[in-house]
């Protein structure tokens, strides 16, 4: 099931970021497809180890880190 999807703005080490983020369930766990400038989607899912959401897709080894923690914090917060 999709809902609907969210925009927000993140500034991350001086950088802008215009990030999407579309929340789906996925085998009872929400998990989000997200974008910033354009990007290719990544997947953000909970990683019980981090205790924080993360990117597992492929790709996500080119999101800088700080980035990641930055969207994680807002996703997870609820507040976007």
């Amino acid at each position: 099931m999709q809902m609907p999807e969210h925009k927000f703005e993140l500034l991350v080490d001086d950088v802008p970021y215009n990030v999407t983020a579309q929340p789906y369930t996925f085998n009872t766990e929400t998990r989000f497809k997200v974008s910033y400038n354009g990007s290719t989607e990544h997947i953000f899912t909970w990683d019980s180890e981090l205790k924080r959401l993360r990117a597992i897709d492929d790709s996500a080894s080119t999101m800088p880190d700080d980035l990641e923690i930055a969207i994680a914090k807002k996703l997870q917060s609820g507040n976007y």
